[in-house]
């Protein structure tokens, strides 16, 4: 059973540092007395600050974090790291305050130095792309565990160490509890952590003061266009991970433009792996066989070298991210053979996904799906490999996030009209957007790829699932895309319980298919 901690995981048994030694490492100027100061932890929010922790005030989008000094200073901190315009802010909180030209760019390596991070001989994944992270990341965990390798990983959906597991806010995590986490992990003893990195924690230094063994990428698609100017500049962002100081080896998936530009531009050792056999690379995935249950495929590399084997999870894009993950462990050194002998022993990838094409449904009714996917290709690949084996209608149930990237939503709609029998179109996270006006720009652009088609608008996802559900038949299935394993429904700021996976598997049990 899984243990669920209640907060950010952090070291249970912290070895203090001396505030002196810290600002001499970084050449800090300090305003105040540190000397017998020590430090134990680093903290970027007053709300999480611990005794003994140094706390991070950064500029925020509504304030200054140093304003928020006196209240780290009841909490425990011993001491601030901030800017000069901070430092002003801070003046009056009592503590101690070291500063540096932008606290945020030092936080990393400030945080590495003192977690200890270099001490830790855990052998560390990075994958980023814009779809497929989080599923190398748990396959990449579940490998490792197969072959007997106590390990860790921290996704979109969670962070983990074994069986302990904390609910995720980002993404990646901020350097502050990422080399907290690594340092707890030092603690458990654990020998290969996979991380997943997305384009924002490379540009807002949430992974700076790490070096990774082999870092991966999974594929580039229209997405995030709220953060980036241009497709290209989110590529650019992508790059940087695969550049000497921020990873050792790289494995790139060569089936797009991008991840050719990245075997081209990067700077570092790669090997290269693609889905399409007339794409050049030095390994290839093909598909042996595909079920509602599972996906067997065939990864074949230089010198006859090959291995064969299942993974619980349907489409293609699941085996390229089964393979993907594979060829990350042999470049960091495991052997292929013992890789393939422990797939062997367990009859293919013991891996379980939270909420990443899940089938929820049981051996009667239709098949049901909840997918975490939000942009316009996750929509297309996997609309596609469930349509495989559906021999009655597919039914796709989806909305898209509110404040977040809206050129991808007129693409959403089509996709969804094109590859899905019937459409309901509910909400997601409409947050501080207005929900109709989301709604009516995917049923334009659903009604305009296929006129005539059947579309339904039902702004509760609750009744939405119900809808589509309602309208579904032995032989069909249904596909809800959007919220996978999240927990919770976002509207004008508020975070409103609700599970699609859970309430989706009530819906079934009402209508009497589990």
């Amino acid at each position: 059973m899984t243990e669920v901690a209640p907060s950010a995981l952090r070291p249970q048994h912290p070895v203090p540092r001396s505030l002196s030694g810290l600002a001499d490492e970084f050449e800090l100027y300090v305003i105040g007395d540190v000397d017998g100061l020590e430090v134990t932890g680093v903290s970027l929010s007053s709300r999480t600050v611990q005794p003994g922790d140094l706390y991070v005030g950064v500029p925020g989008r509504a304030s200054h974090g140093a304003s928020y000094a006196a209240g780290a200073r009841e909490s425990g901190a011993v001491a601030i790291l901030t800017d000069e315009a901070g430092a002003l802010l801070a003046a009056g909180s009592g503590l101690p305050i070291l500063v540096t030209p932008d606290a945020r760019a030092a936080l990393g390596a400030v945080a590495a130095w003192i977690y200890r991070t270099d001490d830790n001989p855990a052998t560390l994944f990075a994958v980023t792309g814009t779809n497929g992270k989080t599923s190398v990341v748990y396959l990449l965990f579940a490998l490792l565990n197969q072959l007997g390798v106590v390990s860790g990983l921290t996704s979109t959906a969670e962070r983990r160490i074994g069986d302990l597991a904390v609910v995720s806010s980002l993404t990646t995590p901020e350097a502050t509890e990422l080399h907290a986490l690594l340092s707890r992990m030092r603690e458990a003893e654990v020998r290969a952590v996979a991380i997943e990195v997305s384009a924002q924690a490379l540009t807002r230094h949430r992974v700076d003061g790490l070096v990774f063994d082999v870092a991966g990428f999974t594929n580039l698609s229209h997405d995030h266009l709220d953060d980036y100017a241009s497709l290209d500049e989110y590529f650019q962002a992508k790059l940087e991970l695969f550049q000497p100081d921020r990873s050792r080896r790289g494995v790139i998936t060569v089936d797009s433009e991008w991840g050719r530009r990245i075997v081209d531009e990067c700077r570092i050792p790669v090997t290269t792996l693609s889905s399409n056999p007339d794409v050049a690379a030095d390994w290839h995935m093909s598909i042996v066989s595909e079920s509602a249950l599972d996906t067997e495929f065939l990864l074949e590399g230089p010198e006859g070298r090959r291995l064969q084997t299942r993974v619980p999870l349907v489409g293609w894009f699941m085996a390229a991210n089964a393979a993907l993950a594979i060829l990350m462990l042999v470049e960091s050194g495991y052997d292929l053979e013992a890789i393939a002998h422990s797939l062997d022993r367990d009859g293919g990838i013991d891996v379980y996904i939270p909420g990443r094409a899940e089938r929820i449904s049981g051996d009667t009714g239709p098949l049901v799906y909840i997918d975490y996917g939000h942009s316009p290709d996750a929509f297309l690949n996997t609309l596609a490999a469930i349509r495989k084996f559906t021999p009655g209608r597919l039914i796709m149930v989806f909305g898209a996030d509110g404040d977040r990237d809206a050129t991808k939503r007129a693409d959403m709609g089509a996709i969804a009209a094109r590859g899905a029998d019937v459409v309901v179109i509910t909400d997601f996270h409409p947050r501080f957007e207005d929900p109709a006006a989301i709604r009516a720009t995917l049923l334009s652009a659903a009604r305009e790829a296929v006129p005539g088609g059947e579309f339904h608008e039902v702004p509760d996802p609750r009744t939405a699932f119900r809808t589509a559900l309602s309208l579904a038949k032995e032989g069909d299935a249904i596909l809800y895309a959007g919220p996978g394993h999240e927990n919770y429904h976002e509207v004008a700021g508020v975070k409103i319980p609700y599970s699609a996976r859970d309430d989706s598997r009530q819906a079934l049990r009402d209508a009497g298919w589990l």
